[in-house]
């Protein structure tokens, strides 16, 4: 039996119901979908995939990988780019890359996909999780500094983690549902306590911080094409680059460490079989031709979420940073106080009257295989973890329209 007044709960329904009302009425205004994100097929998506077919060409030698790769290097800046397999697969090679070896620490946020733990894990690595910040979900740069001033001492090779006596390599930034986490204040704590610094920019693509893509700021830069993904591979994954070096590293690495040969066989180095196949990097050249339009009406549709949500009394819209432009991957909100004990409420609301919603994802502390390992006060990450909710954020315009059937 609850013992909060009737008053209460019946006030915290009808603003939940409230909820549920708006994003009905944001979905119909704007013509999309209401699940959660969906990809969307409305170019040269079946002329590309069609002519790796035709011509056998659908493994991962072909000419859509090399093209995808100038695409993104293109798009993002960087110049320099190696498709790989999957965003996980991506992380773990670009983590390799930078020098994390076995028993090594690499500084995570406790609030991120497992993808971003379980790539240090892959390398033999330990997780340390931090803390994030109300402003773009992502690390929270001023708290680290104050952190490693109290548990690391910089020796020669490197910081080391005065409470373990581990090594602390690296940092593996995340930025959350596309929001560019604070890049030139993570940079300098990093330079100070000489800290590789790895982006997971899987979810950023067209995302910029201060003029620059996500994903060019640290050494290395890792995105996803899952199918969820606001451009599509239907798996894959791909590394941008600052330095030549590291992309050959990269390529020889991804492709089994195998010496170009004619005819021979012979591997200087544990390799790995992570290269994206052509028929993959087919949709993704067709995709990434869209990916204008799709940063356009996602953005459109963000506009109209943070205007309707404005009006809302316990909600709030989670909005991009001042320093930077989203490309507004996963629309957020966030619950009041007062309201998150609702936050179960509204998800079964919103989920029972056809309008997808999600929580975050569980913190990784709280996984039984992350729940031991090295952590900061995690404070913000666990009251974002109560609050945050994401809403429908797909791209497409009128599907009905277009013959299509939403899902039920």
């Amino acid at each position: 039996m609850s013992t909060r007044p009737e008053s209460t709960i019946s006030s915290a329904t009808e603003r939940l119901t409230g909820v549920v009302d708006l994003l009905k009425n944001v979905l119909a205004e704007m013509e999309v979908p209401s699940t959660l994100h969906e990809p969307l097929f409305d170019g040269n998506e079946l002329k590309y995939v069609t002519e790796c077919i035709e011509t056998g060409w659908v493994s991962s030698v072909g000419s859509f990988v090399d093209r995808f790769e100038s695409m993104m290097a293109e798009i993002t800046g960087a110049g320099r780019a190696v498709a790989i397999v999957n965003g996980t697969a991506a992380l773990q090679l670009a983590l390799k890359i930078v020098g994390v070896q076995v028993n090594d620490e690499v500084l995570v946020p406790a609030l991120t996909f497992i993808a971003t733990a379980n790539a240090v894990t892959y390398c033999g690595a330990v997780p340390h999780f931090v803390d994030s910040e109300y402003t773009t979900l992502g690390i929270d740069c001023k708290k680290l500094e104050s952190y490693l001033k109290e548990i690391a001492r910089v020796e020669p090779d490197g910081a080391y983690n005065r409470l373990t006596g581990r090594r602390i390599r690296a940092v593996l930034v995340m930025h959350t549902f596309g929001h560019p986490v604070d890049m030139d204040a993570l940079l300098e704590v990093c330079a100070a306590y000489r800290l590789e610094v790895v982006e997971d920019a899987a979810e950023a693509l067209g995302s910029y911080y201060k003029g620059k893509h996500a994903g060019t700021l640290g050494r290395i830069g890792a995105f996803s094409f899952n199918g969820n993904k606001i451009v599509t591979t239907g798996g894959g994954g791909c590394l941008v680059f600052n330095n030549e070096e590291d992309r050959r590293l990269a390529k020889h690495l991804s492709t089994t460490a195998r010496r170009p040969h004619r005819w021979e066989y012979f591997h200087d180095a544990v390799g790995f079989n992570f290269r994206m196949p052509n028929l993959n990097a087919a949709l993704g050249c067709a995709q990434l031709e869209s990916l204008p339009t799709f940063l356009s009406r996602k953005r459109e549709l963000a506009n109209c979420y943070r205007q309707k949500f404005s009006q809302v009394s316990g909600v709030s819209f989670v909005d991009e940073p001042s320093f930077g432009r989203s490309n507004w991957w996963l629309n957020a909100i966030l619950l009041d106080n007062e309201l998150a004990a609702h936050r179960d409420e509204l998800l079964d609301l919103t989920n029972s009257s056809g309008v997808m919603t999600r929580p975050v994802w569980t913190l990784m502390h709280r996984l039984p295989m992350y729940e031991n390992c090295p952590r900061m006060d995690l404070s913000v990450a666990i009251d974002l973890e109560q609050r945050i909710v994401n809403i429908p954020s797909s791209v497409s315009r009128s599907p009905l329209k277009k013959g299509l059937t939403l899902p039920s």
